[in-house]
């Protein structure tokens, strides 16, 4: 008995309400709307559209994996709703579509999966937290995703500005909006209807609107002199791996033995520059493989060397390499450490053949709150995505539904 508890524990995770994986062998993790690849991952309420969900198994071996949605407030919350209030048909299924990989050094399982099927189906709009774990056991996670199921009933007008605090206006984008929610039976439009307003997607940006500065009948304006106030960033920075067979953008060099490796030319601080348009991706990746015929199953895994000249010193803090690859997370797997004898930040990190974006962070001891501007900078005429997302709860309801949503892009410059 007491070996088999110990072993239930070892499973055993705890969950997290975000974006989140829970084993070092689940990599190259995607979730968006299958109409554009990447895209951020919301459908409409009974359309035709799906979230797709891609990742891989690095242990080399199929798994029992099941998945399930479970709904959310906007604050990522669990609703107090049992699953037959939310889902259709079954609570539960399990994970069929996968394929080993062909040709590859590395060896792992690629698994897909798309919702709503006829399986698994949302009856309500709102957040939803995206399940797969093992055996069908949800003490057993694998990765956890938010994904999000809108309705149409509010629309919205947006626009992005610079900062009304003067001496941000060239570093922050201000996003100014209204929300007309005309047919619905709002009692309180200070209590019952929530915004969300976020950046590229990325959840540790968001900023939740509760009080609109003016209400006009079935209006709500959102314009006030300092709320959702972001700083705009720098582009991100970028790599090309799609082939390793010869040195591509940003590749210094390629070494194939035993195992991939890939050594990136050394990056500079640019925070001291003023801004340079490039193109990017706003922190996403797209797996990709030249030399192959099917991405997904025939490209290989490399160790990939990041170097970032110091321009801050280590005793005062931690300096991390992030994206979409990694969901932004501030963790050990992402912690560069310091080489004194070349004064520069280096860090490997196991990625599949494809295209990125990353860029650097910043952790001072002195705040231990994440600052990408330091190594990066920040500018009005970056280019962002900025999602707005319209929360209601009726009277008396026991959850919140997502009522409407509008995608802003900043103009390319």
């Amino acid at each position: 008995m007491i070996i088999c508890l110990a072993v239930l524990k070892s499973f055993a995770q705890q969950l997290v309400y975000n974006n989140y994986t829970y084993r070092p062998e689940i990599k190259s993790v995607e979730c968006y709307n299958t109409s554009k690849e990447g895209s951020f991952p919301i459908i409409n309420l009974h359309s035709t559209e799906q979230i797709q969900l891609n990742f891989d198994d690095l242990s080399g071996q199929s798994h029992n994996y099941y998945y399930t949605i479970q709904h959310c407030d906007a604050q990522w919350n669990p609703s107090n709703l049992s699953p037959a209030e939310y889902l259709q048909s079954y609570m539960e299924d399990r994970l069929l579509d996968y394929w080993y990989a062909s040709g590859t050094v590395q060896k792992y399982v690629h698994y897909e999966l798309k919702i709503p099927n006829q399986n698994i189906a949302p009856k309500l709009s709102g957040n939803y937290l995206l399940k797969v774990y093992e055996d069908g056991d949800q003490r057993k996670l694998a990765l956890t995703r938010r994904i999000y199921i809108a309705g149409t009933a509010a629309s919205v007008a947006a626009e992005i500005l610079p900062s009304n605090i003067v001496s941000l206006r060239q570093a922050n984008q201000k996003i100014n909006f209204q929300v007309d929610y005309a047919g619905l039976n709002v009692s309180n439009p200070y209590s019952d209807i929530k915004i969300l307003v976020m950046q590229n997607g990325r959840p540790e940006t968001a900023v939740l609107n509760t009080r609109p500065t003016n209400v006009r009948g079935t209006q709500l304006l959102f314009n006030d002199y300092q709320s959702n106030d972001f700083a705009g960033g720098n582009e991100f920075r970028h790599f090309d791996i799609r082939t390793l067979k010869l040195n591509s953008e940003r590749v210094a060099r390629i070494f194939k033995d035993t195992a991939n490796t890939v050594l990136l030319l050394g990056d500079a601080n640019r925070n001291q520059q003023g801004y340079l348009f490039l193109y990017d991706s706003d922190g996403n990746f797209f797996i990709r493989n030249q030399d192959g015929r099917d991405a997904r199953t025939d490209a290989d895994y490399a160790q990939v060397y990041f170097n970032l000249a110091a321009n801050q010193n280590p005793a005062d803090g931690d300096m991390y390499v992030v994206g979409k690859f990694n969901d932004y997370r501030m963790d050990a797997a992402s912690k560069m450490q310091y080489d004194g004898s070349n004064n520069r930040y280096r860090i490997n990190v196991l990625l599949k053949q494809g295209v990125y974006d990353y860029q650097y962070a910043w952790v001072p001891r002195s705040t231990n709150h994440t600052d990408p501007v330091i190594p990066e900078g920040s500018y009005f005429e970056t280019e962002n995505e900025y999602q707005v997302l319209i929360y209601y709860r009726a009277p008396g309801a026991r959850g919140e539904g997502l009522i409407g949503y509008k995608l802003l892009t900043t103009a390319k410059r």
